[in-house]
């Protein structure tokens, strides 16, 4: 998997400057970086519910097997 470094993020922005001029780049920007917050926030909460899920089937195979002591 090919890395990224700081001269090809340099030259994206130099480029994407130049598409969409300095004066809506700024706003483009704020706009990208709410995508990527909002993706991040989602992907959290699913990691969240998976790991929750988990929990409970623990407590769950423990419920039961306690129960089936006590038979």
């Amino acid at each position: 998997m090919p890395t990224i470094g700081w001269f090809e993020i340099l030259i994206v922005v130099a480029i994407a400057i130049v598409v969409l001029g300095p004066k809506d780049f700024p706003l483009m920007l704020k706009k990208a970086g709410s995508w990527i917050g909002t993706a991040k926030r989602y992907i959290n909460d699913i990691q969240n519910e998976v790991s929750n899920i988990d929990i409970e089937d623990e407590k769950i195979d423990k419920v039961e097997k306690d129960n089936k002591k006590d038979e």
